[in-house]
């Protein structure tokens, strides 16, 4: 274990940013015991509410259990909902300075009603906002300020407007100056040209549509998968970064490489799927870790889904803890650094 606590020690030295589109994830707990008289429902009897980052701030989430330094760039409102966001924010140690506060734009909310550990309904508060000059200008100073200091750039686009190809374009040259290593998460319905980056990861629903292609969904084993061994090819070519990490859900994790090297699988770690709310974040955020603290991206990736394989067992966007990850690597029976 001593290579695994070394990554782990060198986790805690980095600081990121999280560039992407932020969000409140509220939940209402409660219980039922009738159906509403007024329509075929189910009546919830509110017992408690909890507040936690989402989307693009659950990847920044994900990444401070291990003790990095995390700064989050995107856009909130001057409403409640952003004080709240906030305030979470600052609970979980995630800075929150770079935030832009946008008049007349509502912090993007994300309401779930959850009863007997069963989501009822999910209210969601939202406005497709793209960023004009003025607030690109804004986000490129704010990340200028920060560049010299920073080992990686997550761009977390949940398709809310805020990733831009103009943005992209900026960021990545920004980073490719300081040297500084940029991984995404994208959005199939929001085409970018990601050329300059360390990393794309698609979920399979993603990459097959990026790539143009039907999946025959026929249970064929990752590296034996022709059609799904085209799509990592043609996603390399298509986006011309270094790697594309497509995670497969149930089949774990599939990583293409530039070059001559072999696609590289690696099955679930998952024992049991309760909840698969936020499990890209988590992959992303590991596997952005693991590869700006000089990890192989093949060792990233074996992290990346083992640390996906825990937040799937539990319930909401609950973050992977150190523990429990360094836990995980040692019942695997050995350090993932082959």
């Amino acid at each position: 274990m001593d290579d695994i606590d070394a990554l782990f020690a060198a986790f805690s030295r980095l600081r990121l940013v999280v560039i992407g589109d932020v969000m409140l994830d509220r939940f209402i707990w409660g219980s039922v015991s009738r159906i509403s008289p007024e329509a075929p429902v189910p009546v919830v009897e509110v017992q408690r509410e909890s507040f936690f980052p989402g989307g693009a701030a659950n990847v920044a989430r994900n990444l401070t259990p291990f003790g990095a330094s995390v700064e989050l760039i995107g856009l909130i409102g001057p409403d409640d909902n952003g004080q709240l966001l906030r305030q979470t924010l600052g609970e979980n140690g995630i800075g929150v300075d770079h935030l832009l506060e946008v008049p007349g734009f509502p912090t993007i909310t994300k309401t779930r009603v959850v009863a007997r550990q069963q989501q009822v309904v999910r209210i969601d508060h939202e406005r497709k906002t793209k960023p004009d000059a003025n607030r690109i200008a804004r986000i490129l100073d704010e990340l200028r300020t920060l560049a010299p200091s920073l080992d990686g750039i997550i761009i977390e686009d949940y398709g809310k407007g805020l990733v831009t190809q103009e943005l992209v374009d900026a960021v990545c040259a920004l980073a490719s100056e300081a040297g500084v290593i940029v991984t995404v998460d994208p959005n199939p319905k929001n085409p970018i040209a990601w050329a300059g980056v360390a990393t794309v990861k698609p979920n399979r629903l993603e990459a097959f549509q990026e790539a143009g292609l039907d999946d025959p969904h026929d249970g064929t084993a990752p590296l034996q998968d022709a059609t799904l061994l085209e799509v990592g090819r043609r996603l390399l070519a298509k986006w011309k970064s270094r790697h594309v990490l497509i995670t497969l859900g149930e089949q774990g994790m599939l990583l293409v490489t530039e070059g001559s090297e072999e696609p590289y699988h690696i099955p679930t770690m998952a024992k049991e799927v309760f909840d698969v709310s936020g499990a890209g974040d988590t992959a992303i955020a590991v596997f952005t870790l693991a590869l700006c603290a000089g990890a192989d991206a093949r060792v990233a990736a074996q992290l990346s889904n083992q640390a996906s394989g825990i937040v799937v067992g539990k319930l909401g966007t609950a973050p992977v803890e150190r523990e429990e990850l360094r836990k995980a690597v040692a019942t695997a029976g050995q350090a993932p650094l082959c």
